[in-house]
């Protein structure tokens, strides 16, 4: 088939593939809605890929070549297999990007642990995508308990958006919430090929539609510091410092630690919570073993 064939082609297979899914399969809300035609709407797709919508009817029209990157995002919306997504990039005369080869585990050193353990404040450490690599017992006092997680659930962004009882705690959320977001584009861009952060990226804009429009709005940050406001059951409010600190044997591994100012009703609430931790929760102290990722 020549390019123009090719490009019809192309569109049509999008639009078949289109027809097969409804808005519950990728986590839209349906209202009760009556549809006219099955499957997802154009301007459905468009929004899930964080594309316009006049440039997806283009491309299913057969009027636009679109781009690589493009095509892999609209692979993942439409939840084509792998060799639906071969068949999609060679009509549309692109290389399949190659596989990435498997990144190095994340390992947290033993010293970082001792300093972790020293440490009178809530700390964690963060790897790739955000992902939780330890943490000591007030961190897990604070927050959660993250040794009864799933390994793929101890991710600091998946649990500001997917964690219900996390995400209750933040009086500030509309403020932490789209900085994660931010956080997370900066590491796409020094990670592009990572398929964990795309898997991540893809299935929070699936399920929370918050995400899909502040990671539409391409902000990017990075992990300094700032003010978190909680509310926690034990202690009440809270309102505590956050600080990033980088670790020079790792680029890809961060210190975070949460302070209260001197002399004030959080720096207290602190104070008890580590007490509580200490003597009720003595599982808190034990932290996960390396993500081999």
């Amino acid at each position: 088939m020549g390019k123009d064939a090719n490009r019809s082609e192309l569109g049509r297979f999008l639009k078949a593939r289109r027809a097969e899914l409804g808005p519950a399969d990728v986590g839209l809300p349906t209202d009760g809605e009556h549809r006219r035609v099955p499957g997802l709407r154009r301007e459905e797709v468009a929004r899930l890929a964080s594309i316009s919508v006049q440039y997806y009817t283009r491309v299913e029209q057969g009027r636009l070549q679109a781009s690589a990157p493009v095509l892999v995002t609209l692979s993942e919306v439409l939840r084509l297999d792998d060799d639906q997504r071969t068949y999609l990039l060679e009509l549309a005369g692109k290389d399949a990007p190659r596989r990435q080869s498997r990144p190095r585990a994340q390992e947290v050193r033993p010293q970082t642990r001792r300093l972790l353990e020293a440490l009178d404040v809530p700390g964690i450490v963060l790897g790739r995508r955000m992902d939780i690599l330890a943490w000591n017992p007030l961190a897990a006092a604070l927050l959660t308990d993250f040794s009864q997680l799933a390994e793929g659930q101890r991710n600091y962004a998946r649990l500001v958006f997917s964690d219900s009882e996390v995400r209750r705690r933040y009086l500030n959320w509309e403020t932490v919430a789209p900085d994660c977001v931010a956080f997370l584009r900066m590491e796409a861009a020094r990670h592009p090929d990572d398929p964990r952060l795309r898997e991540l990226v893809g299935d929070l804009s699936i399920k929370d539609q918050h995400f899909r429009r502040w990671w539409a709005a391409h902000n990017v940050a990075a992990q300094t510091s700032g003010v978190k406001k909680l509310r926690h059951p034990l202690v009440g409010e809270l309102t505590l410092d956050w600080e990033t600190l980088f670790l020079a044997a790792d680029p890809d591994q961060q210190l975070v630690v949460w302070t209260a100012a001197p002399d004030t009703a959080s720096q207290e609430g602190l104070a008890f919570l580590a007490s509580w931790a200490a003597v009720h929760a003595p599982a808190l102290k034990q932290t996960p073993s390396p993500l081999h990722r």
